[in-house]
């Protein structure tokens, strides 16, 4: 039963996204595995390899200045297909490798030992390798190491899964909202792929606290974010931007489209009822800011969306508006600062 997970690919890749990790911002934990490796096995390169449809990506790499390779280069794509490690003392004389375009040009790679990243489930989604420029034999003793950080790496993975989800509404956190922000820059920068943020805010919820308690107001967080999720396409981010805040982020859309998007989901809520006694109704206010070039940070970019949230908010409430545009609900249109 576990050797049939080898053959099944889409499995593979369903498994490896659902830890949402590719094409994030560097992080610490991952890092200092990496550079241990590097220190205690005394190789120049070490690397945590994700193995995409048909990248290599690194999540963290010492050594060498790239975040992916071609998958059909990778020495690690080999790492996925056993439940074991991969040592290749000399790449030279590998028929595997030796025509290699990395073992025969920079960064000339002559020896490898890699660990699969096993997931609870039995899917190999990418390995933690170490690499050396002259021919080595890695020891037993080295290899053990290897597999122990290996076991760490796949451990921060999980909790890193864990931690990108509020337990009340099941939104990404405010962290795991960011790392998506980051990735859409990232496309963009890459693909000049557009994108619209979008951050709402559940007009006058403190006195839905005030007048019926906090478990009213938790069951409205909860209802409102169900209510966004079932309209949100594959591919769209519903995070929980702290209290009664929210943020959309919308790939692959206009502002136009963003701000049509917005409309439908603030009708929604304007006409979503709670199941209370007496049943709840709320409104939110929208700010909504489609991604400029100039402007390849998500902090701006979140301070931009909140500009514009604050204008919904400051000309009437229930109503969207586009940063630098117009108001668009229930009153009279106005211009965001």
């Amino acid at each position: 039963m576990q050797e049939r997970k080898f053959a099944d690919e889409p499995a593979r890749l369903a498994a490896l996204r659902r830890y949402e990790v590719l094409d994030t911002p560097v992080e610490t934990p991952f890092e200092k595995i990496t550079k241990l490796i590097q220190t205690v096995l005394g190789v120049p390169i070490s690397a945590v390899s994700l193995i995409d449809s048909d990248r290599q990506w690194f999540k963290s790499i010492q050594g060498l200045e790239v975040r992916e390779t071609l998958r059909n280069v990778a020495f690690c794509d080999h790492t996925i297909r056993t439940r074991q490690p991969m040592v290749v003392p000399d790449a030279r004389r590998d028929p595997r490798f030796s025509g290699n375009p990395l073992v025969t040009g920079a960064p000339h790679i002559a020896s490898y030992a890699g660990v699969p990243l096993e997931t609870p489930d039995g899917y190999n989604i990418g390995s933690l390798c170490a690499l050396d420029t002259v021919p080595r034999q890695f020891s037993d003793a080295q290899v053990e190491l290897l597999q122990r950080f290996t076991a760490l790496v796949v451990s921060e993975l999980e909790l890193r899964r864990i931690a990108e989800r509020d337990q009340l509404t099941g939104a990404l956190t405010r962290r795991a909202f960011f790392a998506e922000i980051d990735k859409s820059l990232l496309r963009f920068d890459r693909d000049a792929q557009p994108s619209s943020l979008i951050l709402f805010d559940v007009d006058h919820f403190k006195a839905i606290n005030d007048s019926h308690g906090h478990a009213a107001g938790d069951q409205v967080l909860h209802a409102i974010a169900r209510c966004c999720d079932e309209m949100l396409d594959a591919g769209a981010a519903l995070g929980r931007i702290g209290g009664e805040e929210f943020g959309i982020l919308f790939p692959a859309l206009s502002s136009a489209d963003s701000l049509a998007a917005a409309e439908r989901i603030r009708v929604a809520l304007e006409t979503l009822r709670i199941d209370h006694v007496p049943p709840l109704g709320v409104t939110a206010s929208f700010g909504i800011a489609p991604i400029r070039a100039d402007e390849l940070e998500s902090g701006r970019r979140m301070a931009r969306a909140d500009v514009a949230l604050y204008a919904a908010k400051r000309t009437g409430r229930n109503r969207c508006c586009v940063s630098e545009s117009v108001a668009f609900g229930a009153s009279n249109a106005q211009s965001a600062a």
